[in-house]
């Protein structure tokens, strides 16, 4: 048992030269930039404070379970033992399981699936299975993040081919280019390591690390918004960046223009 938790336990070893800067961490680069999830995440739950309470105060479990994404892939990269890669992929799992559970449009439910409350049981369900199954069959984790995101993935792009908002419009293009940036970083250093090695630049996972985070804040307000007009209309949702709007770069969030008292009463 103790096996699992020993420094480079996991089969997993990215590109970063191992122990290059202390003795104590494995990967140094690649747990520095874990750190960055500590920066965005308590960010983006101020943010979004006011959609959360009016929408669902839940909705503040993905960026509190980020910080805890943040937290575990420090820990694996530094120690690149087979539970830190466990806790890395795991809360990873659980952070897309939460969002599906919230943000998964009504309208798309099974037949069998009449309300949210049952979908979110459903989902648990799923995810639990999912986690108990990994311990004894580590691949099965990757299946279902991979079915989770693509799924979710999927979902985005059916709804925004209804949606005519100039401003999600042009999110979505900066997220889908974000991700893709994240993607390749994760795909070049995993599967082209000997290539950046001869080149003496052996960081493109720390840098996914980065990417990745900005582009969840990126993609999840996306997802927010088209639901706040969904579930909450008359809250009319509209999008900002912090910490300036003219930028029209920064973090995104939602801002409420109307309010309860605006909803109408039949």
């Amino acid at each position: 048992m103790a096996g699992v938790f020993s420094y480079e336990s996991s089969e997993l070893d990215w590109c970063e030269d191992n122990y290059k800067h202390s003795e104590h961490v494995v990967e140094y680069f690649n747990t520095m930039s874990s750190l960055f999830f500590f920066v965005i995440s308590p960010i983006m739950l101020y943010l979004l404070h006011p959609y959360a309470r009016e929408r669902n105060l839940a909705i503040h479990l993905v960026w509190i379970m980020m910080i805890f994404v943040g937290l575990f892939s420090a820990y694996f990269h530094m120690t690149l033992s087979f539970m830190g890669q466990m806790l890395d992929e795991l809360s990873i799992l659980w952070v897309l399981a939460v969002g599906y559970a919230l943000w998964f449009p009504r309208k798309l439910f099974p037949s069998f699936v009449k309300d949210r409350a049952t979908f979110s049981r459903l989902v648990l369900a799923i995810t639990i299975i999912s986690t108990l199954t990994s311990f004894v069959k580590p691949t099965v984790n990757a299946y279902a993040l991979n079915c989770f995101g693509l799924h979710l993935l999927y979902t985005l792009l059916v709804e925004m081919r209804c949606c005519t908002d100039r401003k999600a419009l042009r999110l979505a293009k900066l997220s889908v280019g974000l991700w893709v940036l994240a993607i390749s970083c994760w795909i070049s250093d995993r599967f082209a390591c000997s290539f950046w090695q001869k080149l003496n630049f052996c960081y493109l996972h720390g840098f996914w690390h980065i990417l990745i985070v900005i582009a969840v804040a990126y993609g999840s307000t996306l997802i927010a918004y088209l639901d706040a007009n969904n579930e909450i209309p008359y809250s009319l949702p509209g999008l900002q960046y912090w910490p300036c709007e003219k930028w029209a770069v920064g973090l995104p969030h939602i801002v409420l223009k109307g309010t309860t008292k605006t909803r109408k009463r039949c």
